[in-house]
C-alpha cells in the first residue's frame, strides 16, 4: 500500500488534497490536524509522503517535519499562503522538499509532489552509495594496514593479502573483520 499522510487544521483542504494524492496513485491516506499528530501517524504509519500546512495549532508544520525527517527521512510537501524567505529558509533547513503557495492548483500539487518524490529518491540512492563508498574505503584502510602488520613479519604484499582472503574463507568473515581482528591482536 502507499501510504501518504495529510496534515492540515482545514478539513476542506485536506479533502482537496487526498484527492490529489489519490489520483496520484496513493491509496492509503491518512489525515492528522496538527504538527504533534502529524509525528505520531508519520511515526506508526511510515508515509512514503507527507503534504503538510505550515500554521497549525499545537506544532507548526516545519518544526513537525523537522521533527519527522530526523527520525526517518521521507519526501515533504508544505503547503502556506506565507512566501516569505525566512519561511522558505527554515522549511529548506527542516528537509522539506517542496512548498506550494495556497490557494491550491491540483496541477501545481501534483508537480511538487511529483518533484519532491523523485529529488527524494535521488537523494536516497546518491546516501546509499556514499555509505557503501565509505565502508569501501574503511575497509581499504583496515585491510592496507593489516597487510602491513603481517608484511613487518617477513610476508610479501601479495602473500599477505592472500592470508588476509584465506582466512577471510576459512573463518567465513569478510575481510574487514579479519583485519580488524588482525589490528586488534596486535595492539
Amino acid at each position: 500500500m502507499k501510504c501518504a499522510l495529510i496534515v492540515d487544521d482545514e478539513p476542506l483542504l485536506r479533502r482537496q488534497v487526498a484527492e490529489i494524492l489519490s489520483d496520484y496513485g496513493f491509496d492509503d491516506i491518512v489525515e492528522a490536524e496538527n504538527g504533534s499528530q502529524a509525528l505520531d501517524l508519520a511515526r506508526v504509519k511510515k508515509p512514503l509522503l507527507i503534504v503538510m500546512d505550515v500554521s497549525m495549532p499545537v506544532m507548526d508544520g516545519i518544526t513537525a517535519a523537522e521533527k519527522i525527517v530526523k527520525n526517518r527521512p521521507v519526501p515533504i510537501v508544505l503547503l502556506t499562503a506565507n512566501a516569505d524567505i525566512a519561511t522558505i529558509e527554515r522549511a529548506r533547513l527542516a528537509g522539506v522538499m517542496n512548498y506550494v503557495l495556497k490557494p491550491l492548483r491540483t496541477e501545481q500539487v501534483y508537480a511538487a509532489v511529483d518533484l519532491a518524490i523523485h529529488q527524494f529518491v535521488e537523494i536516497s540512492t546518491l546516501r546509499d552509495e556514499v555509505s557503501k563508498l565509505k565502508d569501501t574505503l574503511e575497509t581499504r584502510k583496515l585491510v592496507d594496514k593489516a597487510k602491513g602488520i603481517l608484511m613487518a613479519k617477513g610476508m610479501s604484499e601479495s602473500d599477505a593479502y592472500r592470508k588476509l582472503q584465506k582466512i577471510a574463507m576459512d573463518k567465513r568473515k569478510s575481510l574487514k573483520d579479519v583485519a580488524e581482528a588482525i589490528l586488534l591482536m596486535e595492539g
